[in-house]
């Protein structure tokens, strides 16, 4: 087969992170290593940081062609591209996330290669705890997503075999049985080409999965964020953003604001608000957010549910 090799100098800092949660990505050594599949066929994806300045990519495929899509697709789940000098140079003196902007300049949303498993996953994840949503993620790709014997690597279920799957399967996985109907629709969706989530306009592909029994703002905006790439989307109805953003307008810890109140406290971010809302989750975690909610909230437009972080919180909206 046929192998590829990529060196990538990064436009910004940059530090690979650990793998993910539902153990797609592993560690391996050094390298971080990925399955994917392209029209049904194995991408062995991997990527080693040589240094601070320069990130290595690496593929194994059955043509150069489809080792460059596995290479691509990493290439944005890691976010090595991105030039964030001028968020940076916009919100590195912000009163709520500065101090975090500054810390950690390297910081990019943990994305999914494929816009597909940030959806399925989105949607395991409404209205249950974080670890919860990750064991049934876990299970499901025990049973459906394939394995490569060679690496011990599994790749996410497809769209089509999830749409194949009868509901009490699901179910057995401890999906509650709406949200299984909603994970089959969506699927099917997808698996029949009625939406295109690698599509330049998202919004066409947005408004028919809308019209889906299950899928809210929250999961598309989950699905913008962390499947697309788009800075500009927050999935303000998250638990963990409704307490947090009490938590700085207030200065009570105990405080939790509507879904309304935190759409208001994102929007001077503008095009940047996913990243703003990563860089207040970690300002969070570092002991970096202000002690004074006037400090929070000078300057910033008046203070009118969930992401994978939010943990142990349980989901709050419905979709």
């Amino acid at each position: 087969m046929p192998e590829l090799r990529v060196e990538v100098r990064p436009p910004w800092p940059f530090r690979l992170r650990d793998g993910s949660a539902d153990g797609l990505l592993r560690r391996k050594g050094a390298s971080l290593q990925r399955l994917l599949h392209r029209d049904g066929a194995p991408v062995h994806v991997a990527v080693i940081q040589a240094a601070p300045d320069r990130v290595i990519f690496g593929a194994r495929a059955r043509s150069e062609p489809d080792a460059m899509w596995g290479i691509r697709r990493l290439r944005f789940a890691t976010g090595v591209d991105e030039d964030l000098r001028a968020f940076h140079d916009a919100f590195r003196d912000d009163p709520v996330i500065g101090r975090a902007v500054r810390a950690a300049p390297e910081l990019r949303p943990r994305r999914a290669p494929l816009p597909w498993e940030s959806l399925a996953a989105a949607v395991t994840e409404q209205l249950i705890e974080f670890d919860r949503a990750i064991a049934i993620q876990r299970r499901m790709i025990a049973a459906w997503g394939a394995r490569c014997p060679r690496t011990g690597l599994r790749d996410a279920p497809t769209p089509a075999a999830l749409a194949g799957a009868a509901p009490a399967e699901l179910t057995a996985m401890d999906l509650a049985p709406n949200r299984a109907l909603t994970l089959r629709r969506v699927a099917a969706e997808v698996a029949a080409g009625r939406v295109d989530l690698l599509a330049g306009d998202p919004l066409p592909g947005w408004r028919r999965l809308r019209a889906v029994p299950g899928v809210g703002p929250w999961t598309l905006e989950m699905l913008a964020c962390y499947g697309q790439g788009h800075h500009d989307r927050v999935p303000a109805g998250d638990v963990g953003y409704l307490k947090l953003v009490g938590r700085v307008t207030t200065g009570d810890p105990r405080a939790r604001v509507d879904e309304a109140a935190a759409r208001a406290f994102f929007e001077p971010y503008g095009a940047w608000k996913g990243l703003a809302g990563e860089y207040l989750r970690i300002a969070a975690a570092r002991g970096l957010l202000p002690v004074s909610p006037g400090r929070a909230s000078r300057g910033r437009a008046p203070v009118r549910r969930g992401t994978r972080w939010s943990s142990p919180a349980r989901r709050s909206a419905a979709a």
